[in-house]
């Protein structure tokens, strides 16, 4: 028998800790712009990256909590335990634990504001309510096949653009276009996550991205994600120095990841989702280097 595990401990588990990489990498990028343009502000870079965690945290959550209730997840369900259909935490307390990290999250969105303005409250509020909405609502955006498209958004142009304008006090073409490789590896990340659990949201009758495509289309697709988050910034270094080219050193890994993604199957495709929050985070922490020198 299996020794019980700590509340603690099952609280840990359940906010997904290996998926936080997603939520840093576009910050940090942000953080890259601001401080390339001359407006870097420390207090508020740390508030962004809390923000973006908890909101992460949020997300993760309450993901759970409607996969239980839309009764999406089964025995056979290869992804991370889900807490709620277990039976480890009870419903009513992940609902709970929903509201309080979106209410922490609101606290946060009180200093964004006073840094960025009006704007962030909407850009805020639009975070808030669209992070439940992901597997949740009247019209769960994953299970209409806009779940990359919603990851592509709000941890790219909106996490980005808004870090770089709350940190930096301003917003402009390289904060928009900077966003760009974070978003396409965070989508990536998200269709890893679809395409390993295709058979139980086919089930549950979810359309995700990886279902309408097909699992052969869908390894294109991720291909095609990585590959972009590539040349983006090599073609950005033709304007702004070879340093630009610094997330080339994670490719490798990228081509790694692309192959095992088309041979790979079950519980493989947990180790693959990792290693592309990894790769994400990576790829972002040496575009900000390069951003930055250059």
């Amino acid at each position: 028998m299996n020794p019980p595990v700590s509340p603690w401990r099952l609280w840990l588990l359940a906010i997904r800790p290996k998926t936080l990489p997603a939520s840093v990498s576009p910050v940090v990028v942000g953080g890259a712009v601001a401080w390339a343009e001359g407006g870097f502000h420390a207090a508020a870079m740390l508030v962004c990256l809390l923000f973006a965690l908890v909101m992460q945290i949020g997300a993760n959550l309450a993901n759970d909590y409607f996969d239980w209730k839309n009764q999406v997840d089964g025995s056979e369900r290869l992804g991370p335990k889900r807490f709620c259909q277990s039976g480890l935490i009870a419903p009513a307390r992940m609902k709970r634990a929903v509201l309080l990290t979106f209410f922490v999250a609101a606290l946060l969105m009180l200093f964004l504001v006073a840094r960025g303005g009006w704007p962030i409250v909407m850009l805020g509020l639009l975070a808030i309510a669209a992070a439940p909405a992901y597997s949740g609502g009247p019209y769960p955006l994953a299970a209409h096949g806009l779940g990359e498209a919603a990851a592509f958004v709000f941890f790219g142009l909106v996490a980005v653009g808004g870090s770089a304008f709350i940190i930096g006090g301003h917003y402009g073409w390289l904060a928009f276009i900077a966003a760009i490789p974070p978003g396409l590896l965070i989508a990536a990340l998200m269709l890893v996550n679809n395409y390993r659990d295709m058979a139980t949201d086919a089930e549950a009758g979810r359309r995700t991205l990886a279902i309408i495509f097909g699992r052969d289309k869908s390894v294109l697709i991720y291909r095609a994600l990585l590959t972009a988050s590539y040349l983006l910034p090599a073609a950005m270094s033709l304007q702004r120095g070879p340093l630009l080219c610094l997330p080339l050193l994670t490719l490798p890994l990228a081509w790694r990841l692309g192959q095992r993604l088309a041979v790979w199957q079950g519980e493989q495709l947990n180790t693959l989702l990792a290693a592309t929050a990894q790769l994400a985070l990576l790829h972002s922490l040496l575009f900000a280097v390069g951003i930055v020198l250059s």
